[in-house]
C-alpha cells in the first residue's frame, strides 16, 4: 500500500515538473528549483519594497561597493513567479553601477526569461520596479551624504 502510494506521489510530482517547465520554460523552472540571491542584506545601501496588484510583495536589498552593486538580494510573500523574477532581479543588478541598473526594466526580465505565461508576467514588472525602488533609495541616501559633507565644510 504505502509503495503504491510512494509511486503515485513521484509520479504527480514528475507531472507538476513537466507541466511547469512547459509553461514557463526551461530557465524560470531552474530557478524555481533553485532560487539564488533570495534572503535580506543587513545594512543595506539600497532597499525597495513593492506590493503589486496580485498582493505579492517583493523586497528588494542592494550593497554598493565603488559605485557598483557588490551584493544584491531579494524576498516576496508572493507566488513562485514573483520569487523567480525578484531573483532573477537581484542576479542582473550585480556589478551594475547606478547608470545601468536604471536601464533593468521588466522587459529586461522577460528576456532573460524567454518563455513565461503572460498572465505572469506582471511578476517581472513588479521586480525591476521594487529594483528601481532600492536603486532610488541607494541615491537619496548619497545625496543626503554628499549635502552633509558640504555643510560641515561650510561651517569650517
Amino acid at each position: 500500500m504505502s509503495i503504491d502510494f510512494d509511486d503515485f506521489v513521484e509520479g504527480l510530482q514528475n507531472q507538476i515538473f513537466v507541466e511547469t517547465r512547459e509553461a514557463y520554460g526551461d530557465v524560470a523552472f531552474q530557478r524555481w528549483l533553485k532560487p539564488l540571491y533570495m534572503g535580506d542584506i543587513d545594512n543595506s545601501d539600497g532597499y525597495g519594497r513593492l506590493t503589486g496588484s496580485c498582493g505579492d510583495t517583493i523586497q528588494i536589498f542592494l550593497k554598493f561597493e565603488n559605485d557598483k552593486v557588490k551584493d544584491a538580494s531579494f524576498q516576496t510573500d508572493g507566488c513562485a513567479s514573483s520569487m523567480v523574477c525578484g531573483s532573477f532581479a537581484a542576479e542582473l543588478a550585480m556589478d551594475k553601477s547606478p547608470d545601468e541598473l536604471v536601464k533593468i526594466t521588466g522587459e529586461t526580465i522577460l528576456k532573460v526569461l524567454g518563455n513565461f505565461p503572460k498572465e505572469e508576467q506582471h511578476c517581472a514588472f513588479l521586480a525591476a520596479n521594487t529594483l528601481q525602488e532600492a536603486l532610488n533609495d541607494y541615491m537619496i541616501k548619497q545625496t543626503k551624504g554628499h549635502s552633509r559633507i558640504k555643510q560641515r565644510m561650510e561651517s569650517q
